[in-house]
């Protein structure tokens, strides 16, 4: 058995000798990885206009509620719930023959007290009467002249009309119910052509726009307010600045400010709520970037800047308000810099990347 195993031994040394000399010589380094290709655009600088937003809430410019003057039955309600109403039309009327009674019996009591009244100033100038008498004939007249009045209102508060033109809203009364000054609101008028949006500006917002135009409320009065509505959509008619609240809340720290907007076609209604927004201001040669080139870590903003050699470089910006799908950048850029759009992630700091032109919009 030793024998054969020595000359196996034997046979195999030059091929181990080869194997040996192969496995002395050094590795070839591994090739370098390519640099990783990303998209970059220059940053783009232009005069852009500084819109701010704010969360309004619509009301009627008037808010008329219906209420009973008089205390009766209601007989019809005259008006579609929900549906435009003109100023003067008839809403409800409440049983009127008690009131109708009522005023012809003041109405004849009336007539014979001015009879009386004539007869007593016949008299008197013969002194057929005493000054007292015909005194007292003068004051009936007028108590029943001043209960016919007010009879005659009773009668014409037997029918309640529309107060103004807008939208009535769902009775909250039904016919046969006893109404009067106590039930409570019959329905709600809103007047909602134009309509009102109220919306809170902060402290610092208030003092900004008052302290850059010297003219105060008359040049907020010619800025254009526009409405973006709960389902993205802006409102195409412009609004008009119309009051601003006379004093900042204790509590939130903001002034109330009311915007009107046109409404023809009665779209918006009270109770909505909607974006308010406007151009306060134009920020001359603003630097612009697409959002998706600005990384955000724990409130922290930067970019990846690539330079001439073709090296990446991690750099901290400030960002200022969004403009559609870009932000612009109030501090850590300059004009004409080139900052990666796609493939930041990567992007490491002053490594080298292969860029490529971001395609145009």
């Amino acid at each position: 058995m030793a024998g054969p195993l020595r000359f196996a031994s034997t046979r195999t040394l030059p091929v181990l000798a080869l194997f040996l000399a192969a496995g002395c010589q050094p590795k070839a380094p591994p090739a370098a990885a390519a640099p990783p290709v990303v998209e970059v655009m220059t940053v783009m600088q232009r005069d852009e206009p500084v819109t701010q937003e704010w969360i309004g809430t619509l009301d009627g410019f008037v808010n008329a509620e219906i209420r009973a003057e008089v205390t009766g039955y209601l007989l019809r309600q005259d008006y579609v719930d929900g549906r435009p109403v003109k100023k003067g039309d008839l809403l409800f009327e409440i049983d009127s023959r008690p009131f109708q009674a009522a005023y012809d019996q003041i109405e004849a009591n009336f007539k014979k007290s001015e009879l009386d009244l004539k007869r007593q100033a016949e008299l008197i100038q013969t002194q057929a009467v005493a000054q007292q008498e015909y005194d007292n004939a003068v004051q009936a007249h007028l108590a029943d002249k001043a209960s016919l009045e007010q009879a005659e209102l009773n009668l014409k508060f037997s029918r309640i009309t529309a107060p103004v033109d807008g939208i009535a809203g769902i009775a909250t009364a039904q016919l046969g119910d006893l109404v009067g000054p106590n039930t409570g609101v019959l329905t709600t008028v809103s007047q909602v052509d134009p309509i009102k949006a109220f919306f809170p500006v902060s402290e610092q917002t208030y003092l900004e726009l008052f302290r850059q135009r010297p003219d105060k409320e008359s040049s907020i009065a010619h800025i254009e307010w526009q409405l973006v509505l709960a389902d993205g959509t802006v409102y195409p008619r412009k609004g008009t600045f119309f009051a601003a609240d006379r004093a900042i809340s204790a509590d939130t720290g903001t002034l109330r400010m009311v915007a009107t907007f046109p409404n023809p076609e009665l779209l918006l209604r009270p109770g909505q709520y909607a974006r308010v927004r406007a151009v306060l201001q134009v920020e001359k040669g603003a630097l612009l970037v697409p959002q998706r080139a600005v990384q955000e870590l724990q409130g922290a903003y930067q970019v990846a800047v690539v330079d001439g050699d073709r090296r990446a470089h991690l750099q901290a910006v400030t960002v200022g308000q969004r403009v559609g799908s870009d932000w612009v950048i109030t501090a850590g850029l300059h004009p004409g810099e080139r900052v990666v759009t796609e493939g930041l992630q990567k992007v490491r700091d002053g490594a080298a990347v292969d860029p490529h032109s971001a395609p145009t919009k």
